[in-house]
């Protein structure tokens, strides 16, 4: 092999030094002044040069003069001398040299900063910050909520989203869709949630609650990966972490509940609650719109407080103590929740009551009890025998086999639900998840929804209530079009027959409401608008989870 010569070795090094960054680039550029300045020193003490008139300076005063020529090309204007002009002439040319490539450096190296700055790799320094891992549609309506949710608090608040993407796309795509943040800051970051030396970038160790999105290709699969970085890190905190995520398979609910053990993990099944909404508006028009309300944090919300006063009292005086919020129920001090119990229960120490109102501060007991007119109040209940019912399910998705599960509970006996899609094999897949139904008779057709000419055969008039589901398998717009054209045809056979029902569809884009109104369909469900609603509910009030599971489940209370 070839010895390498000193020619080689010397650029060898060269490079490598300057591939080291700004501050040896920097450093060597300081050793470099420092030399030619210590050289032009000694020439001229040793070779007692100086400038006409004068004696020759000192090694140290040469070495000054020499400083000011190397940062000042015009202090050598005065130079007079033949030998001292030279030694100047050169120390000053050096220095043009140095300081020419010191500018150059320096704004190579603000923008490798700032290069650095836009791939949101740098380390968030936040306390007490909600954190929302994974970058979906959802997140702009999760923003909003925690924006509306923030503005109670007096010192601002902090909201942290790491995601695989690109820091400066998603910083303007927030911008864009939510141009006013109030007194929210909105921090983004670029990393993988399932990296765990990605992950400490957002500082999860300090955040108050965690977000987690369900996407990808397998979102399941990506959520609890997720869920494991945080809870298995090395570096995790001793306190547990409060942790609210989205799954889509009943059988990975199982995994999360093990992850639940030292840490709170509140998983929304979504497809358990979307079809359990879409099974309660078809009984209640206009219920899709109530529970959006309790949802959101634009009006009223579901508070927590403890009241001394009530301890002792029934859930019945707890209802007539206050007058600008309504009492849903009680949570006692073990963290159960009782929506709607018996009037005569007694509210103990450590019990809370939880209830709707406008803001938090105005529950506030009455002073004087209300009294109650026992002779106004008139019986509301319906004696006679239910009726049988049918239904129309048009489109399928993975929320129509709990759907039917659902409206099973609440149908009387003899009641006849078909289903229309596109699907192939839909009958057997039913017939797989659904299992006996005990008061339904369910019969299943394949046709295309949009098609005008299938809706008149079907006679829709004839349903009691007919239900749009979006298809899953296809895009988002694509299955939304299919949606908005059957709901224009079952609106124009509704008015045509002067024959009115139900109608409730379901969208997926939140952005198609306005579309889904101009039908006048009756109750429209954007069903991943509302998990994100739920998201941020349950990231700022874990107590939350078991009210709405008591609020969605038929054996429980219900609006």
């Amino acid at each position: 092999m070839k010895t390498p010569t000193f020619k080689q070795r010397f650029q060898y090094w060269f490079d490598n030094y300057m591939s080291r960054g700004t501050g040896a680039l920097i450093g060597g550029l300081a050793v470099l002044s420092l030399v030619i300045i210590l050289i032009a020193a000694a020439v001229i003490r040793f070779g007692a040069l100086a400038m006409d008139g004068e004696s020759a300076p000192s090694f140290g005063e040469a070495a000054w003069m020499s400083l000011m020529r190397t940062l000042d090309a015009g202090t050598m204007g005065g130079d007079t001398g033949p030998g001292f002009r030279i030694v100047m002439l050169l120390v000053t040319i050096g220095g043009i040299f140095i300081v020419s490539t010191l500018i150059g450096i320096l704004s190579n190296g603000l923008e490798e900063r700032i290069e650095q700055l836009r791939k949101g790799r740098s380390l968030v320094l936040e306390n007490d910050h909600t954190l929302i891992l994974g970058w979906t549609p959802q997140v702009f309506t999760i923003i909003s909520e925690l924006v509306a949710a923030n503005l109670s608090r007096k010192n601002g608040a902090v909201i942290v989203v790491l995601a695989d993407q690109d820091k400066v796309e998603m910083e303007d795509a927030i911008k864009e869709r939510i141009p006013d943040t109030k007194n929210t800051r909105i921090i983004c970051r670029s990393g993988n949630p399932i990296d765990m030396n990605d992950l400490e970038i957002a500082s999860p160790h300090t955040a108050r609650s965690i977000i987690v999105l369900s996407e990808g290709s397998d979102p399941d699969t990506h959520v609890i990966k997720t869920v494991l970085a945080i809870t298995n890190n090395p570096n995790r905190r001793s306190q547990p972490y409060h942790i609210v995520t989205q799954i889509r398979d009943p059988h990975n609910m199982d995994v999360l509940k093990l992850l639940s053990e030292k840490d709170t993990v509140q998983p929304i099944l979504t497809t358990d609650l979307i079809a359990r909404v879409v099974a309660q508006t078809s009984r209640q028009s206009g219920l899709s719109v109530v529970y959006t309300e309790l949802m959101n944090f634009g009006g009223d919300e579901i508070y927590f407080k403890q009241e001394p006063a009530l301890i002792g009292k029934t859930y019945g005086d707890a209802l007539l103590a206050y007058e600008t919020c309504a009492v849903m129920g009680i949570r006692r001090a073990d963290g159960s929740v009782f929506l709607n119990p018996a009037m005569d229960t007694r509210i103990e120490a450590g019990d809370s009551i939880f209830a709707i109102a406008e803001d938090d501060d105005k529950i506030h007991l009455l002073t004087s009890r209300l009294t109650l007119e026992e002779t106004l109040i008139q019986h509301a209940g319906n004696d006679a025998k239910p009726k049988s019912e049918r239904g129309l399910i048009l489109g399928w998705n993975r929320s129509g086999s709990v759907i039917i599960r659902e409206l099973d509970n609440y149908v009387a006996k003899g009641s006849e639900l078909l289903v229309v899609s596109e699907v192939d094999d839909l009958e057997g897949q039913i017939r797989r998840d659904v299992g006996r139904l005990k008061n339904q008779k369910l019969k299943v057709m394949k046709g295309d929804i949009r098609s005008r000419e299938l809706l008149d055969e079907l006679g829709v008039t004839e349903y009691d209530h007919v239900i749009v589901l979006a298809y899953s398998h296809l895009d988002v717009q694509e299955a939304d079009a299919i949606t908005l054209v059957a709901l224009l045809h079952l609106r124009d056979i509704a008015e045509r027959d002067e024959t009115p029902f139900s109608i409730i569809s379901e969208m997926l884009d939140l952005r198609n409401r306005e579309l889904a109104e101009a039908a006048k369909v009756d109750d429209f469900i954007v069903s991943e608008h509302l998990i994100s609603l739920m998201l941020a509910q349950l990231s700022e009030n874990a107590a939350l989870k078991d009210v709405f599971a008591d609020l969605f489940d038929p054996e429980g209370a219900e609006v």
